[in-house]
């Protein structure tokens, strides 16, 4: 079985527990002042638990499709674990701006893999910025999907109330760009060459 697949299932099995479980939500939810309280595990531990069957099915699918897509390339840099500590680190990062921001806040709390998976997306993005993506069924080139994605992620996240962490998205996907390219700095400009000749 495969990384990703694995982080599916063991994400799928825990969010399902969850679902019907609000005692394994509060121990593994993203909460501030029990992150102060020394439980740092739950950087890593809230992206297994989500607030409904849409939301994992929506981020599973996702990582499915690209994570397959990246694994080899992880592996061949990073080695044999490659992947999952890329994918961790995506979960880590993408909660370190909500936490500061949020630190005093008794009332913050965020759950769901969408950090890790933004992460995943845009390393895709940069590997193979032409690729088509589906979008509701609709095709669109990868590297514009990304544009449209920061672009709704910043306003939603300044304007939104939809009870969703869209600095995560934001932070998650510019943590698969840098990680992407300290690890191997080639992606660069195999990937500007790659920008230049547009294919649809």
């Amino acid at each position: 079985m495969t990384t990703t697949l694995l982080i599916i299932a063991a994400t799928c099995v825990v969010s399902f527990l969850g679902f019907s479980n609000a005692q394994l939500i509060d121990k593994l939810i993203f909460w501030p002042p029990a992150v102060k309280r020394g439980q740092y595990y739950r950087f890593l531990s809230h992206a297994l638990i989500h607030a409904d069957g849409a939301h994992l099915l929506f981020n599973m699918i996702t990582l499915y499709f690209f994570g397959r897509a990246l694994e080899g390339f992880y592996e061949q840099v990073l080695g044999p674990f490659g992947f999952a500590l890329f994918y961790a680190g995506g979960v880590v990062v993408s909660m370190l701006p909500s936490y500061v921001a949020n630190r005093d806040n008794p009332a913050y709390r965020s759950l769901g893999a969408s950090g890790g998976v933004s992460a995943v997306l845009f390393a895709f993005i940069l590997l193979s910025p032409w690729s088509r993506i589906y979008v509701w069924f609709l095709p669109m080139p990868a590297i514009l999907y990304a544009v449209a994605y920061v672009a709704y992620s910043i306003y939603m996240e300044r304007h939104g109330r939809d009870n969703i962490n869209h600095s995560a998205h934001l932070w998650g996907g510019a943590y698969g760009v840098v990680f992407t390219l300290l690890a191997e700095p080639r992606v660069l400009p195999a990937f500007l060459q790659q920008l230049a000749s547009p294919r649809f």
